[in-house]
């Protein structure tokens, strides 16, 4: 995984790149925990692992919350009054780059970004070429990053009924339908659906049933 985006980013013309899976604390006050894979020259691992300066960091702070490629260059962080962390990480390549989230369900967000010591292209065209090249392989990456960069998850195995129910939902029955075949009312249907979404940690019925074929609870 790690050789593919390395691989891909040189495609770009970009010798460097990084990418993350965060994932959101339980609470404002615990920390998110990143996953992360890169080429990252290991001089510059310890430079950038100051908490203080990454919060500052402008390229962070956009990353938080937009869904669109971001560009930085020198220019970006001097306007942020962050001057002084554009030239520590200058001294490692890190002189201009795009970098790209993509924020998931469940607090989960995946991050991409490419980097490079020479300038970016001043063409609007090859620019927008460039950003939607990143942002067209993050969203292939982020399911394998998912696989790949997080700890396997262990989900509680959903009760009989609940896998029953799940069953009639992939052969694309309604909840009033489920109800008379296993001659149980919408209500408990509905009960049952929002349990196991609930344990599988989805955003709803189709989800779920896909989540527990993958578990191989549904076959």
């Amino acid at each position: 995984f790690r050789s593919s985006l390395i691989s891909f980013a040189h495609q770009l013309g970009f010798p460097l790149m990084t990418a993350s899976v965060v994932i959101d604390g339980n609470g404002p006050r615990e920390a998110p925990v990143f996953h992360s894979v890169s080429n990252m020259p290991d001089a510059f691992k310890d430079a950038s692992a100051d908490p203080a300066a990454s919060r500052r960091d402008p390229i962070n702070r956009r990353l938080r919350t937009l869904s669109v490629p971001v560009v930085y260059d020198q220019t970006l962080y001097v306007s942020e009054g962050a001057a002084d962390l554009w030239e520590s990480q200058a001294a490692f390549g890190y002189r201009c780059g795009i970098a790209v989230a993509l924020h998931l369900p469940a607090g989960k967000h995946f991050l991409l970004g490419v980097d490079r010591d020479v300038k970016l292209p001043k063409a609007e065209d090859k620019m927008v070429k460039l950003m939607g090249e990143l942002q067209l392989l993050a969203v292939h990456a982020q399911a394998a990053a998912l696989r790949f960069l997080t700890p396997t998850e262990q989900l509680p195995r959903p009760s009989p009924r609940e896998l029953e129910v799940l069953r009639w939902i992939r052969e694309g029955k309604s909840t009033w339908e489920i109800g008379n075949i296993i001659g149980i009312s919408e209500a408990t249907v509905n009960f049952h659906v929002a349990n196991v979404v609930r344990k599988l940690s989805t955003t709803g019925r189709h989800q779920a049933v896909l989540k527990a074929i993958s578990q191989g609870w549904i076959v």
